[in-house]
């Protein structure tokens, strides 16, 4: 259990953790890094993760102590067995679809390109996001409903919400409908992957999945265009929304 002045602790790490995400402060601050045809903003974000996480562990080691991530070994392999086949599913079917509806491709990027922007970009963000969502935020609010019989539900639910809203910031620029699917399917992964957290409690599995999940994005790095064709974007609503409530179902069973 956290107690009143761990839980302050908790609550400011993990909004600073949040903020440095949301912002890409410091690192903006830093220059711009240009390597091929890479966007320099990745390269921002990408060292921003290093310093979020570097804080993380600073502040784990040496002012707050006692709080425990779950980010161990052991389970991961049968936590990514047993509750890891939907999201790959999903991912299949999402990427199918827009590898269909974005083609004909308009783009030649090179392999670093697709390799920064398409694959290392989204461990960066699988990593951060279910450490300050899932490992801090999610067991704190655990913690604070603590005498509450649906205490992991709220906490997992107010988690989702947060975590979908977060995804408005993202998507601006994009057309309306774009913007209000990507948050409400947002919410749904999060409820996915809170659950799965909780099933397990070892961070690695949720990370691993949300990275799978993110990895659908690749196809865009061979099209010159931003915009979610409209099949693709009810396809990944529907998927990630059965995601979402495979993960209540989750909850709901007591195994």
């Amino acid at each position: 259990m956290m107690h009143k002045l761990p839980r302050l602790k908790v609550l400011i790490l993990t909004l600073l953790m949040a903020f440095m995400e949301l912002s890409a402060l410091p690192a903006a601050f830093l220059g711009k890094i240009t390597f091929e045809d890479i966007n320099p903003m990745y390269f921002t974000l990408m060292l921003n993760f290093v310093i979020a996480l570097l804080v993380c562990w600073l502040c784990q080691k040496f002012w707050i102590k006692s709080l425990k991530l779950g980010l161990r070994k052991s389970g991961l392999t049968t936590g990514l067995k047993r509750y890891g086949f939907p999201a790959i599913i999903a991912t299949l079917v999402v990427t199918v679809v827009f590898c269909i509806s974005l083609a004909p491709f308009d783009n030649q990027p090179t392999f670093w390109r697709v390799l920064i922007e398409g694959i290392v970009y989204y461990v960066g963000v699988a990593v951060v996001e279910e450490v300050y969502l899932r490992g801090l935020l999610q067991n704190l609010l655990e913690d604070c409903f603590g005498n509450s019989q649906n205490a992991v539900l709220y906490a997992i639910l107010i988690t989702s919400f947060l975590f979908g809203f977060g995804h408005v910031f993202g998507a601006l620029g994009q057309p309306l409908g774009t913007i209000i699917c990507k948050t409400v399917w947002a919410m749904a992964l999060g409820i996915y992957l809170g659950s799965v957290y909780v099933k397990t409690r070892n961070l690695w599995v949720p990370i691993v999945l949300h990275f799978v999940i993110d990895i659908c994005g690749i196809p865009f790095c061979f099209s010159t265009s931003n915009q979610y064709p409209q099949i693709a974007l009810v396809t990944s609503l529907v998927a990630y929304v059965l995601l979402g409530v495979y993960g209540l179902f989750l909850l709901k069973n007591k195994d």
